[in-house]
Parts: structure tokens; sequence; C-alpha cells
């Protein structure tokens, strides 16, 4: 029986395009954003319609953004250069301007050739390299403060303090909501899977932020109905397998159909377009600076560099959410020419192996050529911690 609220969820979503195009012609203006660090609370206190621009999966628009730029340039934003270059994508229609951060600088390429190609008003938030250093955290409260100001005049008024403390309110009753759902899709006999609480988060990239806050209560409520006393452990023959690495955005779903289809259960992840950007999110003061050190303060990931690996909060809230999953295994997914995620692959499988945690790598793009060789090699993996598991159980009975 599924969670009836998922269908409205689901409704809603094909409903919105429409909604924004109507907003629109009321005058209302829509922010099509993309990145990790994009403070989207200062874009709803200043009246903006917020929608993140993350598209995937479609390997013709990935050859069409080639025309603009290089090929060397990852599949992921090819294919929201190409999806800018048909023009044929709802949100993509309806944005007003766009915001763009630097976190990936692959992310900032596209804003140049967006802006220049297709002629879109692009703000671009620049995100410091090493975010640790305190001069990093300097520079970057003055990057969010230009950033404000930039939208401010987009906006034709001044940031409210007041609308920012209601929108930073907003967010993180959704972020709250969220981890507290995202509990059930890795509970035993859980009622909700980890792909349904996926697209969940994925539609909160789209839907207006009260309605879909009101969505999240409802989903909870139900969740704690049907299931009163979550307990995340292991049920006999799973083979609970964790996400990390590249992201995931709306329409690419190869590694997650392969994973389900070869029998493996996803119980948790770490990616940029799933649950880590609502964790550890801690905004102190009611200002631009307040937000933007929020953001940066938070878990990082994997595409701005850091050398220390005693010290470094990713890997440290890797092994935290790899223990509250109860996951037996990581699938670390890299798109071609990511080339930041794909270097620090090495490194996170060398570091979970003195956990005995098993890494599988696997470098996809979004043609379907190699669909048959992933399937082979998670179909592998995915045994390999089956079998582990059952001896480790049989070992403890």
């Amino acid at each position: 029986m599924s969670i009836k609220t998922l269908e409205i969820v689901r409704k809603r979503l094909e409903e919105r395009p429409e909604e924004l195009r109507e907003a629109r012609k009321k005058g209302q203006k829509v922010v099509g954003w993309t990145g990790y660090n994009v403070p989207e609370e200062i874009i709803h206190a200043l009246g903006f319609i917020p929608v993140r621009i993350a598209v995937g999966g479609d390997d013709r628009l990935v050859e069409v953004g080639a025309r603009y730029a290089s090929s060397k340039t990852c599949v992921f934003i090819r294919e929201i250069v190409g999806a800018f270059a048909e023009n044929e994508d709802p949100y993509i229609q309806q944005t007003d301007f766009l915001a763009f951060d630097a976190t990936c600088l692959q992310n900032y390429r596209a804003a140049e050739v967006i802006e220049y190609f297709f002629k879109k008003d692009v703000v671009v938030l620049a995100v410091p390299r090493n975010f640790a250093e305190d001069d990093a955290k300097t520079y970057f409260v003055h990057e969010a403060n230009e950033f404000t100001r930039l939208l401010e005049e987009r906006a034709g008024i001044a940031l409210d303090p007041a609308r920012l403390a209601e929108s930073v309110a907003l967010y993180n009753d959704i972020r709250k909501t969220l981890k507290s759902i995202y509990t059930f899709q890795a509970a035993k006999d859980n009622v909700i899977s980890w792909e349904e609480v996926y697209d969940l988060i994925q539609a909160g990239e789209l839907l207006d932020k009260h309605e879909y806050l009101s969505l999240l209560h409802q989903t909870l409520a139900e969740l704690k109905e049907r299931h009163h006393n979550p307990v995340i452990e292991s049920d006999d023959g799973d083979s609970r397998i964790f996400i990390s690495g590249s992201l995931i955005p709306r329409g690419d779903r190869k590694l997650i159909s392969i994973i389900n289809s070869v029998g493996g259960r996803i119980v948790g992840d770490d990616l940029w377009s799933g649950i880590l950007p609502h964790l550890d999110l801690d905004i102190k003061e009611i200002s631009p600076a307040g937000v933007a050190l929020g953001y940066l303060n938070r878990t990082p990931h994997a595409a701005l560099p850091y050398l220390n690996l005693e010290s470094d909060r990713r890997l440290k809230k890797l092994h935290e959410l790899l223990s509250q999953s109860k996951a037996q295994g990581v699938i670390y997914h890299t798109l071609r020419y990511c080339d930041p995620f794909t270097f620090k692959a090495k490194e996170t499988k060398n570091v979970l192996a003195k956990s005995g945690i098993p890494l599988l790598e696997i470098h996809t793009e979004y043609a379907g050529s190699d669909y048959e060789a992933m399937k082979t090699r998670v179909e592998a993996f995915v045994e390999m911690i089956r079998i582990k598991s059952e001896s480790v159980q049989e070992e403890a009975a």
C-alpha cells in the first residue's frame, strides 16, 4: 500500500509549470538556480520563486550541449546547456533569470555558456576553493553580500530582515521534516523506499515551499501512522547499499534501476542532489552573512578540494551516515568528466576499507551503451554483500 501523499506530490508536479506561467503573468519572477551553495532562503525572501535547474539522463541533450560546451565537460553540465539550447524544458522556459554558484568550476562554465549563447541573465555566486580557512569564510561572506545586492537590483526592493527570518524558519522546518522522513526508508519492514524519498526531496526543488512543507508534514503523519517505531536494522537477505559520488538529477535513474533490478536495497546517500544539502545547516544570524556561513560550515561535498583525510568533514559525515543506515556497501557513482568526484573515489575507497566497508566505483554517462556492463558489476557487488551478510549471520548463530 503506497503513501497517498506521494500521489498528491506527483500530481502537483504535473501542474506546477502552468502555475509558474500564471504567476509570471501576475508579475512574479522565477529564478532558476543550480549549485550546492546557492542560498535559496535569500532568493525566497526577496519574493522570487526559486526553481532548481537539474536535468539528467538524456544523451541526446548532452550531444546538443556539446555544440556549445567542450565535449570534455561533464555530461550533467552539457545536458543543462543542451536543455537551454532547445528551450523545451517547462521550468527553463519559465525562468526570468538564473542564479548559479561556482562550487564546481564546470557549473561556472555553464553559466558563462548560457549567458553568452542564449542571452540569459545569470547571477554567479563565487565560492572559495579552500573552504575551511578563515580567509575563505571572509571571502564567501563578501560574495554572498554581493550576490544579495544583485538579486535586490532585480527584485527592485531591499532584503527585509523579517522576510529573511521567515524564509530561514520555513527552510529549516523543511529540512527537519525531510530528515525525519528519511529515517523511515532505511528501517526494517519499511513502508517507503529510498527512491520515493529521493523523488520527494527533488520535488521540493520545484514546488511552492509552503505547500511543499505541508505535503511533507502529511507524508510524515502517514508514515508514523503505518510504522509507529521504525528500527534501522537489516532484514534477512538484505544487500544494503549506500550511494555516494556525483549527483543524480531528475531524469537520471539508470544506476538506481540497476541496483533494484539485481536485488540491492538502497538505504542512504550523501549526494549533492539528495539528502546531503539538508544536513547540518545551522544559520545563526539572520543576514546574508549569517546564511552564507551556515552554508559554508555544513558538510562539504567532494567537488571541493581537501587534503587532510583525518579531518575531512565529508568523510566523517559519510562514516556517520553509513552507521546510521546500517549500509553494508557503497556504490560510488561518478559521471564522465566529473573530475572532482572521480579524483575522490580512490581515497574514499581506501578510507572505507579501513572500516571493512566495500566500495564499488561506477563511472558512467547518460548513454545506455554501458547498461549491461554496469548491471554485471553491480550484480556481482550486491551478491558479494549478500554472501558476506549471510556468513556473518551464520557465525553469530
